[in-house]
């Protein structure tokens, strides 16, 4: 009875482990390393959305401090003239956290000062497939010249360990069954 149930609670866990293999909900961070804060450029957050991919059941997340700099959702006329006539919702304790429930064209912008105006504004579009950061960022890192001609390394590609795990999880899972049936 007891191998039984050990058994069942095995089951179980591997089943818990193979639908978590099914979660692909992604957790955009608004600008990067950046954050959301003032942009050196006024297409920065623009050319920040445009590789990802945003789908129903992802996160996007506006790291900010309270005070320094806000979250405003509005329409696209609004955002367009960084203007708040028809202001759908406004965050202000940072960081902001919000689920995307829904598919459609989201914009949303700092309400602070000429923030909008300089550039932190954000325009999303959010579809019902999955989610995804686009291509691994790769970067060249700059060679010192010292009087010499020292080709550039070649890119490195950043990319994320989250599936590593999710796998680790799921052989283990597999693993502590067939120990199960042994024991």
């Amino acid at each position: 009875m007891t191998k039984m149930k050990i058994t069942l609670f095995m089951l179980a866990a591997i089943a818990a482990c193979l639908m978590m293999g099914s979660v692909s909900a992604m957790t955009h961070i608004v600008g990067g390393g950046h954050g959301w804060r003032l942009p050196d450029n006024q297409t920065f957050f623009e050319e920040w959305a445009k590789p990802r991919t945003f789908g129903v059941g992802d996160r996007l997340v506006f790291p900010y401090r309270p005070g320094s700099n806000n979250v405003v959702q509005i329409d696209k006329k609004d955002f367009e003239d960084c203007t708040q006539k028809n202001v759908i919702d406004m965050y202000y304790l940072g960081p902001t956290i919000l689920d995307l429930n829904d598919t459609g064209d989201f914009y949303y912008y700092c309400g602070i000062g000429k923030h909008c105006e300089v550039g932190q504004k954000l325009h999303i579009k959010v579809v019902k497939g999955e989610g995804s950061s686009g291509s691994p960022f790769a970067f060249q890192i700059a060679p010192i010249h010292s009087g010499s001609d020292i080709p550039a390394p070649a890119p490195i590609s950043i990319t994320s360990s989250a599936s590593s795990i999710q796998n680790f999880g799921m052989v283990f899972g597999l693993l502590a069954f067939l120990l199960s049936l042994f024991t």
